[in-house]
């Protein structure tokens, strides 16, 4: 293979300079440097390539240098490539949000820009909050299910408390309510009985607190990084049903599951339940820009107007709306409504049904699962559970040197892949993760 001549001291560079997010860089390999990516695949400057098995942290919905994409972004950055959005506007912000609310499930139509999932979270929180107090009351309460996690700046964290990732912090989160999650997989005896405790639950601390409940978020139907547990659509209408009912507000975190990931645009459609406010980002732009919007019902929106600023949502960022993103964002959803990228998820998911009813025997696999392009399964190793595992940091490599990038959560292994990826890809994939279930210890 032929190396790139600057690889090494890239790394050396690297070493010296750079924080890598969600890394032990004390002892960490070093990292892959990577020159260029087209469709499914990473290039690294050695030579080698990775098959994107994660859509690089779930954004590349499309692939990598979709062209429609790019072309889109090129020609907006000779026009435009940024202004300040307070006072001002401009037409790929305008477009973009009239096309979300089109898209987006009826009545919501109030699009409030930012720049990614953490801060498309701290947006709806905000809005719920002061929603309240706009209409005169004050519900200070705000409910979690257990295992969520949406985002690493501090109110996210805060409602992302139960996903064990921020214990660090505890001291300095707001408190929230903590519900149960009845999380479900392919062949789940127990999981009407998992949601009729789940509910109950939910029924006993609304009768003591539904009054003062502000909002409860989620992640409809797959909790990401958590390990992809999953739930089924019923439960989330018996819930927003009891949720609706004390006047809270719901909040989907679809940052993850939206744009296509679990087989329709958004989750909320094969929810079959529509929240008052929702989060996106991620395949937003199709992976290409950083942007995050929090849409909502414009009664919510009414609620902020007045003659005094002191009503209005004191937020926002540098780059907000930006025009890049915007017209990339517009540009992926050009290709969504082709319908072909929806057609492609379908394929996808058939064959990971299919794999994972081969590997479901293995007696190192449990709770296999598939929602969309989202499959997932635990392995049963002992003394291995936890986002920390020892075998989640030792399938890494094993899955890099087949050329393959995938980022085991803990004993969870997963993928969740860019839509251009073919039936042979993807069976390089299972083929090396039934090799590591027979293998790796």
């Amino acid at each position: 293979m032929t190396q790139h001549p600057l690889t090494q001291e890239l790394i050396q560079l690297d070493r010296t300079h750079v924080w890598h997010p969600f890394t032990q860089e004390a002892t960490a390999p070093p990292p892959i440097p990577i020159v260029s990516a087209r469709g499914a695949w990473l290039y690294g400057a050695d030579g080698r390539r990775y098959l994107d098995l994660i859509s690089s942290w779930w954004v590349s919905v499309h692939g990598h240098g979709h062209p429609v994409i790019a072309n889109a972004i090129a020609r907006q950055a000779h026009e435009l490539e940024q202004v300040i959005f307070a006072g001002f506007t401009h037409e790929p912000a305008v477009r973009l949000a009239q096309r979300l609310s089109h898209q987006l499930p009826a009545g919501l139509s109030r699009v409030f820009f930012s720049d990614n999932g953490s801060t498309s979270v701290e947006v709806a929180l905000k809005i719920a909050i002061q929603y309240h107090r706009n209409q005169g009351g004050e519900r200070h309460r705000i409910a979690i299910l257990d295992g969520g996690y949406h985002g690493d700046t501090m109110g996210a964290m805060a409602v992302g408390r139960s996903s064990g990732f921020f214990n660090t912090f505890t001291d300095y989160l707001f408190q929230v309510d903590t519900l149960p999650f009845p999380a479900t997989w392919d062949g789940d005896d127990s999981v009407e009985e998992k949601e009729k405790a789940a509910l109950a639950a939910l029924d006993r601390h609304l009768e003591a607190h539904g009054s003062e409940l502000a909002a409860i978020i989620l992640e409809p139907l797959v909790q990401g990084a958590s390990g992809m547990r999953m739930c089924r659509p019923v439960f989330l209408q018996a819930l927003a049903h009891r949720i609706r009912q004390t006047g809270g507000l719901i909040i989907f975190d679809e940052v993850m599951t939206g744009f296509g990931r679990t087989g329709t645009l958004f989750a909320c459609e094969k929810a079959g339940v529509t929240p008052d406010i929702i989060c996106l980002s991620k395949g937003l732009t199709g992976g290409f820009m950083p942007m995050a919007v929090t849409v909502c019902r414009q009664e919510l929106h009414a609620a902020f107007l007045g003659d005094t600023f002191d009503r209005a949502l004191a937020h926002g960022h540098s780059f907000t709306a930006n025009p890049l993103g915007c017209a990339a964002a517009l540009a992926s959803l050009d290709l969504f409504d082709t319908g072909e990228p929806l057609n492609q998820c379908a394929t996808l998911e058939a064959l990971h049904r299919e794999r994972l009813q081969e590997l479901s025997t293995h007696p190192r696999v449990a709770k296999p699962r598939v929602t969309g392009v989202i499959a997932a399964l635990n392995m049963v190793i002992p003394g291995h559970s936890g986002y920390t595992a020892a075998i989640g940091q030792s399938l890494k490599p094993f899955f890099l040197t087949r050329g393959l990038l995938i980022r085991p959560l803990g004993e969870v292994i997963y993928l969740l892949p860019p839509y251009c990826l073919t039936r042979e890809e993807l069976n390089i994939a299972w083929d090396a993760i039934a090799d590591a279930l027979n293998t790796v210890v």
